[in-house]
């Protein structure tokens, strides 16, 4: 929890400072030939074994208690893979005056990959909400988007992802789900390991993906991609995810509560119903879009950063709202008891 409240006089993360410094170290010394090949393995295991940390993680309790709310955990499913897309749909409109082609097949990419886990279960925590529902919500995207983002990639981006095969299908899979099902049938033994170790492996998760992002630049770097991205249409591209992120949290937030929920699961379905995982989207790009990967998720990159320190000021905000002591405290009299171990 501490490690996302940040000085308040450091304007961004610092982990968002390694990102931008992992991206201008594969400008400078991207990875080539055998390098890369040795890159490009070592990223592919240490995604696989992020996602074994997360089946570790993920209390069956905890899960089971979640399962209740299956109207939370449709309607994170629902902006997730429905609305989030239709918007990304929509944006094809602004090309070529905001957007460029590639650029905007890498925007509706990032549209329909699943949403975050720790980020959501941090901000969740961090705003006083339903903690155990923003777990198993975040949770259930991941999965789900094992399956689901590369049937959408394939019907909505086309030829463009060129890597969508069956075969593509089963190596996400392999990738991502079963480590995850390996994780939660290996918890019994491992469980208290990974507790008692958690700032540690909490540094395997970000080293992962900075390692994913370094050799996604370097392959873009070396094949010169980046020539196709101007300043001009760069600002555009942020101006076009500000106004994403905007609407999203606007609709979670309202749209939530014209469903009817309390406060503390309008916390989680806005965080949780707002947010795109790098960490999954990254090894999906890698496989869908070949060659292309490095630009079709400068998009991803981009919004998650975005997101964060965005979702960081929103939930302290939340935190300090009056109705948190009156309604949060009632419907979760023990979850301040259980907060430490959910965010890890």
């Amino acid at each position: 929890m501490k490690r996302l409240q940040w000085p308040s006089w450091m304007p961004i993360d610092p982990y968002i400072v390694l990102l931008l410094g992992t991206v201008g170290l594969a400008a400078l010394l991207p990875a080539r030939g055998t390098g890369a090949d040795v890159a490009s393995g070592a990223s592919t295991v240490a995604i696989a074994f992020l996602f074994f940390l997360y089946g570790a993680r993920l209390s069956t309790r905890e899960a089971l208690d979640g399962l209740r709310h299956w109207r939370l955990h449709g309607t994170v499913l629902a902006c997730t893979f429905v609305i989030f897309p239709l918007l990304g749909l929509a944006a094809r409109a602004l090309v070529p005056v905001f957007l460029t082609q590639p650029l905007y097949q890498g925007l509706l990419f990032l549209t329909l990959v699943p949403s975050t886990i720790q980020s959501s279960i941090a901000f969740t925590s961090m705003a006083r909400g339903n903690v155990p529902a923003a777990i198993c919500a975040g949770s259930f995207s991941s999965l789900v988007g094992i399956v689901v983002t590369p049937l959408l990639a394939a019907g909505l981006l086309g030829s463009s992802a060129g890597g969508f095969s069956a075969d593509s299908v089963v190596q996400i899979v392999l990738q991502l789900l079963v480590p995850f099902v390996a994780g939660q049938l290996l918890r019994r033994w491992i469980g208290g390991f990974v507790a008692r170790h958690k700032k540690v492996l909490g540094l395997v998760d970000r080293g992962s993906i900075l390692l994913v992002v370094y050799t996604a630049f370097s392959e873009g770097m070396v094949r010169g991609i980046w020539h196709q991205v101007s300043p001009v249409r760069l600002g555009g591209l942020l101006v076009v995810e500000a106004a994403l992120l905007a609407v999203m949290l606007l609709l979670t937030w309202y749209g939530a509560k014209a469903l009817g929920f309390g406060r503390a699961d309008r916390i989680a379905i806005q965080f949780a119903g707002s947010k795109k995982s790098l960490a999954s989207g990254l090894p999906m790009a890698g496989v869908l879009f070949g060659p292309q990967a490095s630009l079709a998720v400068l998009p991803l990159m981009l919004f998650h950063q975005m997101q964060l320190m965005v979702c960081a000021v929103i939930a302290k905000r939340r935190a300090r709202d009056p109705e948190a002591d009156a309604e949060g405290s009632a419907a979760h009299p023990v979850q301040g008891q259980r907060q430490d171990h959910v965010l890890r």
